[in-house]
């Protein structure tokens, strides 16, 4: 899963150069895991690894390049994503 994540992130921080690697990888982890809880509650069969990771890579692609913009609307989600830009 390493892999998947580390693809993920680097493609996410091409698409946003407002977050950091530490933000970047807690985003691909956050969507991550949004997209197989959610699939779960769902009932849906497990899809494997290669789908979630396409699944993710579809909403980097569409809206990575905004996501700095998340914590503005929903403060929840602000001690995930506020740290220092140049921690790694």
């Amino acid at each position: 899963m390493k892999d998947y994540h580390e693809r993920l992130v680097k493609l996410l921080l091409e698409k946003n150069e407002q977050i950091s690697p530490n933000q970047a990888l807690t985003w691909v982890e956050l969507m991550w895991d949004d997209f197989e809880t959610t699939a779960a509650k769902a009932g849906r069969d497990y899809l494997g690894s290669e789908m979630t990771e396409r699944i993710v890579r579809q909403w980097i692609e569409n809206y990575g390049d905004r996501l700095h913009d998340f914590i503005a609307k929903n403060p929840k989600y602000q001690h995930f994503l506020n740290q220092d830009k140049n921690s790694l």
